[in-house]
């Protein structure tokens, strides 16, 4: 996950250092929520295992009994990255703490100077 984190600041500094100029902040807010949503989806993947769900969303902060009903459902990735479990839990401050860089914070200091 480090080396994903480390390509895609390069990507995300480089088109805001492109698109600075352009007042869409908009669109950098859809494009920052796939992100997110993306993101959480390869995270819930690699824990593969329901137990290791389950262990992983009680480290987190989560009950065990939503955990164990979290961890324990079918649905597919893409709709539990969508979840309120998932957005609570795999937030912006968690991808901070990782070392990715939030688009929309780094678009405002762009733009103020």
């Amino acid at each position: 996950m480090e080396q994903r984190i480390d390509k895609l600041n390069s990507y995300l500094v480089g088109w805001l250092g492109y698109y600075q100029l352009i007042d869409t902040p908009s669109n950098l807010t859809i494009l920052e929520s796939w992100l997110s949503r993306r993101l959480r989806m390869i995270r819930w993947k690699e824990w593969k295992l329901p137990r290791t769900k389950v262990r992983n969303l009680i480290s987190l902060g989560i009950s065990p009994q939503k955990a164990y009903e979290w961890g324990n459902s079918r649905k597919a990735y893409w709709r539990i990255a969508k979840s309120p479990i998932l957005h609570r839990t795999l937030g912006k401050a968690y991808w901070a703490n990782l070392g990715l860089k939030i688009i929309s914070a780094r678009y405002e200091i762009l733009r103020s100077t």
